[in-house]
């Protein structure tokens, strides 16, 4: 299976950077399976039923949010009845939503995509590892799903490396997202599965994490400001990865950063 992994879309940039770059991957990967993360995608926090659609119809398979999920009021009933949409599974299961979804592409083969969210200096979350597991009981490895990819939208680089290596050999892709930086350690572990500590956000880079400058370097000079976050408006580039799996095994055979335009 072919995987495309867009990171985390900020505010209109990064909408623009995905969906008038969709074309040109599909084209030049042929992916099976193209995902999104859109945890920032509605002015940088959270997202829309209305830019999910925008997505979804554009040709993307599953959406992926992170802990603005709750941001946009409108979203949260929209959770329930889209299937496509993925929130942090460790948030508990009394919230609107799911976890994990399983996805059936259109070559037949079927996807299983599973966020949890870290606990280092982010809000509070159950244990990511234990809910990790409770949905893996259901699922082998290359005999009833064909891949497996986890999001861990995490701040520390410790929790989704310890993530990486525990899922190695169970899952086909672990990435992490929600820094906005893109890392440089894309590789296969050890027991096959394929590892980034952060895809990138797809944004304006030349921004704090696609927002403007201005407020960022106000609350670092002076604690407090009274100001709000803008999300930059220049010319967004697009982060993801690209990752094949065997198809006999689901573990990954390959995978790649993806940079469009390179505005690095």
């Amino acid at each position: 299976m072919k995987i495309i992994y867009c990171g985390d879309v900020v505010a209109r940039p990064g909408r623009e950077a995905v969906l008038n770059n969709l074309s040109q991957i599909k084209e030049t990967y042929k992916p099976d399976a193209v995902l999104v993360n859109i945890e920032n995608a509605a002015h940088g926090f959270g997202a829309t039923p209305g830019i999910c659609r925008d997505f979804l119809e554009a040709g993307v398979d599953g959406l992926i949010t992170g802990n603005h999920v709750w941001n946009q009021k409108e979203l949260i009933p929209f959770l329930d009845s889209c299937k496509q949409i993925i929130r942090p599974l460790n948030y508990g299961a009394r919230n609107p939503g799911r976890g994990a979804a399983e996805i059936l592409l259109a070559n037949g083969q079927k996807l299983l995509i599973i966020q949890v969210a870290g606990r280092q200096f982010m809000e509070p979350a159950d244990n990511p590892i234990n809910a990790v597991d409770d949905v893996l009981k259901s699922y082998n490895l290359g005999k009833n799903i064909n891949a497996i990819l986890v999001d861990i939208h995490a701040e520390a680089t410790s929790e989704k490396l310890a993530l990486g290596y525990y899922l190695d050999g169970r899952v086909s892709v672990v990435a992490g997202t929600h820094t906005h930086v893109p890392t440089s350690d894309a590789r296969i572990l050890p027991n096959g599965t394929a590892y980034i500590t952060d895809v990138g956000m797809c944004g304006d880079y030349e921004s704090v994490l696609g927002f403007s400058p201005e407020e960022p370097i106000a609350r670092l000079a002076d604690r407090y400001t009274g100001g709000r976050l803008e999300p930059a408006k220049g010319k967004g580039t697009l982060f993801g990865i690209f990752v094949e799996t065997d198809d006999k095994t689901g573990l990954a055979k390959h995978i790649e950063q993806i940079i469009l335009p390179n505005a690095l």
